[in-house]
């Protein structure tokens, strides 16, 4: 365990957890949080996870705008996903996933590159709903966090491992807050 695993620990940590919580400070954590996961990545061959680091700093930027900004203005709303796009973000990861790790295994010396390629997919999808305040994006993280927790303790990666196992947590407690917050801007819109 290093020093760089520690810090990037403790701010993605730090960002998940107010995510959790609907704060907008979730995205300057994990900005930071992220970039530093993304060298600890890189050491340990989990290629996938430093892309995804990369594009968690990248949509970092827009969903702290978006949560700010997004709906004509104003703060977005915490709201569900249509039904009917559900299966479809679904079939999206998995079809990433697939490819991703086809591509990994062929071209790199990627430990595990389909469950890498999962982590990374799903995460995706995860992080783009988490962007517009769907209620959804819990259910995909409780499923990235039950893939990452063995993944990353396979590496010796035991901190962060652990702190995926807390994420799993979180995301089971998020998803019912975010809930909670979703019938309350549902009632305030029909009164």
């Amino acid at each position: 365990m290093s020093a760089l695993e520690i810090a990037a620990n403790v701010l993605a940590g730090a960002s998940i957890l107010l995510a959790g919580r609907n704060s907008v400070h979730t995205w300057w954590t994990g900005i930071v949080g992220c970039s530093l996961f993304a060298i600890v990545f890189l050491h340990s061959r989990l290629y996938a996870d430093v892309v995804l680091q990369a594009f968690f700093v990248g949509t970092s930027v827009v969903g702290w705008w978006q949560w700010l900004h997004g709906r004509d203005g104003e703060q977005l709303p915490v709201t569900d996903l249509p039904p009917r796009h559900l299966l479809g973000q679904m079939l999206a990861g998995a079809a990433g996933a697939a490819l991703y790790g086809l591509l990994l295994r062929r071209f790199t010396n990627a430990y595990a590159p389909f469950l890498d390629s999962t982590v990374l997919a799903f995460s995706i999808v995860a992080q783009l709903l988490m962007m517009r305040r769907r209620v959804q994006n819990w259910p995909f993280w409780l499923l990235v966090n039950s893939i990452a927790v063995p993944l990353y303790f396979s590496r010796g990666l035991y901190l962060t491992s652990a702190l995926y196992a807390v994420y799993w947590i979180n995301a089971l407690v998020s998803w019912r807050h975010w809930r909670r917050l979703r019938e309350a801007t549902a009632g305030l819109a029909i009164a």
